[in-house]
């Protein structure tokens, strides 16, 4: 792990002087041209983290439960080189923090559908499928159910539409998004 954690060679040959008391900042940069190495490491690992969540959370079933959470957390601790025993998994689970573990949960039960505009948030911890953007005629309170025809197709694109309640008299039209209750 040791060559991570030295920097690149310089370009000249020479290793820049880092600043006093700025450990990682090279003298004579200001602090917003380079970060320190700290958080160039930190953000690695939430890109490369969330980049896996992106890949690997629809091989997990059952799609769409907290089931299928722990088990993509349970394959991330093992392929980090965790024990499978409870007290492994759980030193896993706390060493990614609440603020990491959060945004990682929000990302695995979120889904974009940029060509429609609509980005689905359906943590079955909420109770509800929250549906926002690209939806202007609903947030304006269309009357017509075909508003809500593309809330529909992205549903069903994904496997949710078994797990929500089907009538959309049921579905709650909120500034520019709908919300609607899980099963």
């Amino acid at each position: 792990m040791d060559e991570f954690r030295s920097a690149p060679p310089h370009p000249a040959g020479k290793v820049p002087e880092e600043s006093p008391g700025r450990a990682g900042v090279v003298a004579g940069a200001s602090a917003d041209a380079l970060p320190c190495q700290d958080t160039l490491r930190a953000n690695l690992v939430d890109f490369a983290l969330a980049e896996l969540v992106r890949q690997h959370r629809t091989s997990f079933a059952p799609p769409w439960t907290s089931e299928s959470w722990a088990k993509l957390l349970i394959w991330l601790a093992l392929n980090s080189g965790c024990a499978g025993d409870t007290a492994s998994l759980e030193a896993f689970a706390s060493s990614l923090g609440p603020e990491r573990s959060g945004r990682l949960r929000r990302l695995f039960f979120s889904r974009e559908f940029e060509a429609r505009g609509l980005r689905l948030l359906a943590d079955p911890a909420e109770g509800q499928v929250l549906v926002e953007g690209g939806l202007s005629a609903v947030a304006a309170g269309a009357a017509q159910e075909s508003a809500l025809d593309p809330v529909a197709a992205a549903l069903d694109a994904v496997g949710l539409a078994a797990l929500v309640v089907p009538d959309r008299q049921r579905w709650q039209r909120r500034d520019g998004g709908v919300v609607i209750p899980f099963r």
